[in-house]
């Protein structure tokens, strides 16, 4: 085998093929646009990637790897508790289990008294931190001057708060942080991420003395999501916008700390269990981007964690950092062709969305909230339509899966684009609707269309019964005629749909309300007109079609 040798083949012969195998298609229909607006490409080269970049490629190489604070990260299980006895128990809990920095988010579940600060100052003067606070007047900032003044060199660790808090008595515990999580949460792009990171760095450090003193009390936050590929681009990009950064403020550029988590605007409360799966994906890319602390949210972290689902979080860092071996190279994703191009993008983009913020004044002058609000609705409409898909939720959903009536308050207002399917069971839930899906012909020929429309049910969690393909139409019509459901769509061929729909639709019940499945362009006008309610087809709004189906079995019923 070491002597078999392949033939190399150009990017023009690929191409030639690819055309081929597409039958007719376009060979621009291989390119994918992302929610930031650039074009991933079907196939990335050498070649092509060193016409892109030249000599910016080894630059931004180069770059990458110097500004890589740690050749590992630090494993950072947030702590949680429902009281001062429990919370105590989970910190020695986790640090024997391999937990590296002690991960606090303040409020907690019950009252930071003087008792509970007193017994906290030991952890936080033996192990590193990542505490956020509400507001520089947080109780949980006391603590700090709780710990002996002989020590407070010694202590390490980070601060995550609205405005930066002063803590000269600790050099060593930064505080100054370009937070991007609440407008990740929001539905913030990758570009937009970055640039909202240097604008909030350059604000700290235009208010400061000395460029090198805040860049040594500076690091970044950002929330991974589970896009694997574009977010190990996000963290490496922004190591090549800080080094601009630093240059634009006349400084040469150090390494600062990259302290993520991951994210939960993908989390769904419905099959908690791919939240699982969601959060592995994302620890393994911040892993592989450069990412110094990494904190994995449970599974279950929207409604009530467990024991059990903090154990599985924190397994899921310590796998990816003891067993994985991704740690054992620097910059992993280094030289990929398709990683280094969308690096340079985002590099591209970000600086220019930065430059056009500094511009306006600032984030709240260059109005980034509405920005967000854009991609988020944007985000929706993919998920609505299944563009995206969102495993459990609006795909491959469980229909009888139960939802917890729990609700974890750090993460009620994350806008999650599973929400709207959440509200529509919900909505399906109360109405008590019943669903059919009728059947004619033969079952290998009208399958398909019935699971399609089982699967768009499910997204609502709702088992339609659905009956065995009747062979002829005064069957179908005997059966409407009698069926003691709600809402019944059609799935047949759509030469047996032209020709039963017509005939069903003659002499219906009004309190049945009736769809067809598939598109029907030439038709649909004649048999809207005699009373169908409308269609069922890959590419629709599930949210809105299901929620006016609702709507319309109410008003029949009225």
């Amino acid at each position: 085998m070491k002597e078999i040798e392949f033939q190399s083949v150009s990017y023009d012969q690929w191409q030639q093929e690819a055309v081929k195998a597409l039958k007719g298609k376009p060979f621009e229909s291989l390119f994918t646009k992302t929610i930031e607006n650039i074009t991933l490409q079907p196939l990335y080269t050498q070649d092509s990637l060193i016409e892109k970049l030249g000599d910016q490629l080894e630059s931004q190489v180069s770059t990458i790897r110097s500004l890589t604070k740690s050749s590992g990260f630090d494993v950072a299980q947030q702590i949680v508790g429902t009281d001062e006895a429990s919370f105590f128990a989970n910190i020695d809990e986790s640090l024997a289990r391999g937990n590296q920095m002690i991960t606090i988010n303040s409020p907690a579940s019950f009252e930071w008294t003087e008792q509970v600060l007193g017994q906290l100052v030991p952890y936080l003067s033996e192990n590193s931190f990542k505490i956020t606070i509400q507001s520089s007047e947080d109780v949980l900032l006391s603590v700090f001057d709780k710990i002996d003044e002989t020590q407070r060199e010694n202590v390490n660790g980070y601060i995550v708060a609205p405005v930066a808090v002063e803590l000269p008595a600790y050099p060593n515990v930064r505080t100054f942080a370009a937070n991007t999580i609440t407008h990740h949460n929001n539905g913030a792009n990758v570009v937009q991420e970055l640039a909202i990171a240097l604008a909030q760095a350059s604000q700290m450090a235009t208010e400061a003395d000395d460029f090198k003193a805040f860049e040594e009390k500076f690091f970044v936050q950002f929330a991974v999501d589970t896009q694997f590929f574009l977010e190990i681009a996000k963290i490496r990009a922004f190591k090549v916008l800080w080094k601009a950064f630093a240059s634009a403020f006349g400084n040469e550029a150090s390494a600062v700390p990259v302290v993520v988590e991951t994210s939960v605007r993908s989390f769904s409360k419905y099959d908690v269990y791919v939240n699982l799966l969601r959060a592995g994906n994302e620890a393994f890319s911040a892993a592989i981007g450069g990412a110094d602390v990494i904190t994995v949210h449970p599974h279950d972290c929207l409604t009530a964690i467990s024991e059990q689902s903090v154990r599985i979080a924190r397994n899921v860092s310590l796998v990816t950092k003891e067993e994985s071996l991704v740690l054992n190279v620097l910059d992993p994703s280094g030289g990929s062709y398709f990683i280094e191009s969308l690096t340079a993008d985002y590099v591209k983009e970000a600086w220019a969305l930065f430059l056009e913020i500094e511009k306006a004044g600032g984030l709240s002058a260059y109005g980034i909230d509405s920005k967000i609000e854009e991609v988020y609705a944007t985000r929706i409409g993919q998920v609505e339509t299944r563009k995206h898909s969102l495993i459990g939720t609006n795909i491959y959903a469980n229909p009888t899966d139960e939802i917890s009536t729990d609700e974890n308050a750090q993460f009620a207002a994350v806008k999650r684009i599973a929400i709207p399917f959440e509200d529509l069971r919900e909505n399906f839930a109360q109405t008590g609707l019943k669903s059919a899906i009728l059947t004619f012909g033969q079952l290998k020929n009208y399958k398909p269309r019935a699971d399609f429309v089982q699967g768009f049910f499910a997204t609502a969690g709702v088992v339609a019964h659905q009956t065995e393909g009747f062979q002829t139409i005064e069957e179908a019509k005997a059966w409407l005629d009698t069926a003691a459901y709600d809402y019944v769509v059609v799935a047949a061929t759509d030469d047996d749909t032209k020709a039963l729909i017509p005939a069903l639709l003659e002499g219906k019940k009004a309190s049945i309300v009736l769809d067809a499945a598939g598109k029907y362009k030439e038709e649909q006008d004649a048999w809207l007109e005699a009373g169908l309610n409308g269609f069922i087809f890959a590419g629709q709004n599930i949210v809105t079609k299901l929620n006016d189906v609702v709507m319309s079995v109410k008003g029949v019923q009225q």
